[in-house]
């Protein structure tokens, strides 16, 4: 959510937006093909949008649907992106092409994530990643980051947690700007104050593809994968397009022969 108050009109939810970006007006204005006058009497409420500026403006802005919607209901007009809790029948495809993911993705371990990395599926081999995690924190609702940083989770088990620990609460601290999602601000937060190794090196100059694992499973043998984050550029319904699956692979031959004989000594499913 934006930090202005939707019942301030949608002009300052709009400058929020803006400025959440550092974008100046005029650079809005010019990549929008308005007026920087038009945008100052938007944002200052002289002037009301109508509900195609709102979404050309909330384009460029880059704000997520969820939001885009709360702008638009701030200037009076109706919601433009539907949204359903994901088991409703409406979502039945999304559902379907999840699960078919997941299962492919077999024997390597795959999960599916909501906006505040809460578990909403996983396959069967994720279970190799999670033995030995305190039950407690294995309730739901299932937060993948607070159990890989918690020190009753993965934490003690993480190999390379002193490089792992700093990208993951750098790319949260990343996500909960963009969004302007306090719930992610607040998740940062608790987690950056569990205990954990300082940070290993300098954050990589560029954007990175994948993250590296190692860790211990509950027998001692060493696991290590490479994973993956993905989302859907296309989705154009508010709850599918928050979802984010993230893949593992085996980054050695033992690691794949572990998982092999971990998913061959699964019940089918």
């Amino acid at each position: 959510m934006s930090t202005a108050s939707a019942a301030s009109g949608v002009g300052p939810l709009l400058r929020d937006w803006r400025v959440r970006r550092r974008r100046s007006q005029q650079d809005l204005a010019l990549d929008a093909g308005v007026s920087a006058r038009h945008l100052s009497f938007v944002e200052t409420g002289r002037s009301r949008p109508s509900a195609d500026m709102v979404l050309h403006l909330a384009e460029q802005l880059e704000v997520p649907l969820r939001d885009r919607n709360a702008l638009l209901l701030a200037a009076g007009h109706a919601p433009a992106y539907a949204e359903h809790d994901l088991d409703a029948p409406e979502l039945a495809g999304v559902r379907d092409t999840m699960e078919r993911l997941l299962r492919a993705h077999e024997p390597a371990p795959a999960l599916v994530v909501d906006r505040h990395w809460e578990l909403v599926a996983g396959n069967r081999t994720v279970g190799l990643l999670i033995e030995g995690v305190d039950p407690d924190l294995l309730a739901p609702p299932l937060n993948v980051l607070r159990i890989t940083l918690h020190p009753d989770g993965l934490a003690s088990r993480i190999e390379n947690l002193a490089e792992l620990r700093p990208h993951l609460l750098d790319r949260l601290r990343a996500q909960a700007v963009f969004t302007g999602d306090p719930a992610l601000a607040a998740l940062h937060d608790e987690l950056e104050g569990y205990p954990g190794p300082d940070r290993a090196h300098e954050p990589p100059a560029g954007p990175e593809i994948a993250v590296s694992l190692t860790l211990r499973d509950p027998d001692g043998a060493r696991l290590r994968f490479i994973s993956t984050l993905a989302t859907s550029g296309i989705a154009a319904e508010v709850t599918a397009s928050e979802l984010a699956i993230e893949t593992f692979f085996p980054a050695d031959a033992e690691t794949a022969a572990r998982l092999t004989a971990y998913a061959a000594s699964l019940p089918p499913g």
